[in-house]
């Protein structure tokens, strides 16, 4: 390893200064599957190029999305342990299919970010401060069936050193999608929706990342809801678009107290899902599901529409926002984007050769080989961590 980074024998054949094969995998609070990408990375440290040699999604199973909810919910202890060796197998088979698909190239190393089931950076227990977070999809599991390094579990180093433990992706936006010469924006659209602030010319300390809100889970929970479960989103946002916004509960929504907290902060399901979504059912009743779905797509818009304008727009003009994630394919909701942000171009991560379904999977590839090399992964402007701070842990074949 040429005293760089980690090491460990197994680790002799990763040439970081060579080209090298990664897998990422990543499933995400839309509880829709398993994202997996294929990438080749050369160069290091701040000038590493990343190509997307194949992607993969292998779908939850109407029982699968179910049983995880349910998890969520009302799980046990037995049903933890047992869905975490269950998905270990899961996210091994996505990667299995990947590299098939790809044609079996030399893999190296897979970063696996695994299913988040509960993310809570302001637990308390006993009156002191206990904040941790769990993702599952054993990473021992992974690293037997594929044969080599997993590094998963990239959240909790970056909590116990004070930090929210996302977002996670800021420092793969900075190396992907950074301009010398102009402010932009990275824009998630998954589950819930994050953003990374890009300063022209900024190093990674400059970087300010959050979560802004919900983007599509609240959409997703409602539509299941709404139909039964015959629709698990809203494609196109064709519902949405046929709705009328229900003024009232946009106002209790927009009150929210997370939107008012300043950042650093993330959030997850459970403040933006099943419990949020009753609240509104109760205090609103039953709403025609197209108003219901108009008024979450706007909700969306709204929030991330005001935390660029509280939080970022008075710092650095912005003159570009670069979207990814599921929601980029909801054309509603990025027509409520343009008419609140007027004066900013919106475009797709594939307009920078990112395929906007896949950029979390190829985050974690990336995150995977800077844990290799032994570089940080998120910083205090990122996270709220005191330090720059390596991310994840290793599980060995």
């Amino acid at each position: 390893m040429d005293g760089i980074g980690i090491d460990y024998p197994v680790f002799e054949k990763v040439q970081l200064g060579q080209a090298r094969y990664g897998v990422g995998l990543m499933a995400g609070t839309s509880l829709d599957g398993i994202d997996a990408a294929l990438v080749c990375i050369r160069g290091m440290g701040d000038s590493m190029e990343v190509e997307t040699i194949a992607t993969h999604h292998s779908a939850y199973t109407a029982e699968e999305r179910f049983g995880l909810l349910r998890l969520i919910r009302e799980g046990s202890l037995a049903d933890l342990c047992a869905w975490d060796a269950y998905l270990g197998e899961r996210f091994a088979q996505a990667a299995q299919e990947l590299l098939a698909h790809a044609g079996n190239p030399p893999l190296e190393l897979v970063g696996s970010h695994g299913q988040t089931v509960w993310h809570a950076p302001y637990a308390t227990l006993f009156d002191q401060s206990a904040p941790n977070t769990i993702q599952i999809g054993q990473p021992d599991v992974i690293a037997a069936r594929l044969g080599v390094p997993v590094i998963a579990d990239f959240r909790t180093r970056d909590m116990a050193y004070g930090g929210q433990g996302a977002p996670l992706v800021p420092i793969v936006d900075w190396l992907l999608l950074r301009s010398a010469t102009e402010h932009r924006v990275a824009l998630n659209l998954g589950g819930m929706a994050n953003i990374t602030v890009l300063p022209a010319g900024g190093a990674p300390e400059t970087m300010l990342a959050f979560d802004t809100g919900p983007a599509n889970a609240l959409i997703d929970l409602a539509v299941q809801r709404g139909t039964d479960g015959a629709q698990t989103y809203d494609p196109d946002g064709a519902l949405a678009e046929a709705g009328a916004v229900h003024t009232p509960l946009l106002n209790w929504l927009m009150a929210h107290p997370y939107l008012q907290q300043p950042p650093p902060k993330s959030t997850g399901r459970e403040v933006f899902g099943e419990l949020l979504l009753n609240r509104i059912q109760a205090q609103f009743g039953a709403l025609p599901l197209p108003d219901l779905v108009a008024t979450l797509t706007e909700f969306t818009a709204a929030s991330v529409a005001d935390a660029l304008q509280r939080f970022i727009l008075p710092q650095y003009p912005i003159a570009r926002v670069i979207v990814s994630g599921g929601g980029v394919h909801n054309r509603s909701l990025h027509g409520r984007l343009r008419e609140r942000l007027p004066d900013i171009v919106f475009e797709s991560s594939a307009e920078y050769g990112i395929d906007p379904d896949f950029k979390e999977a190829v985050a974690f590839a990336v995150l995977a080989d800077r844990f290799v090399q032994g570089l940080p992964a998120t910083y205090p402007n990122t996270t709220g961590v005191r330090q720059p701070t390596l991310a994840g842990k290793l599980a060995l074949p």
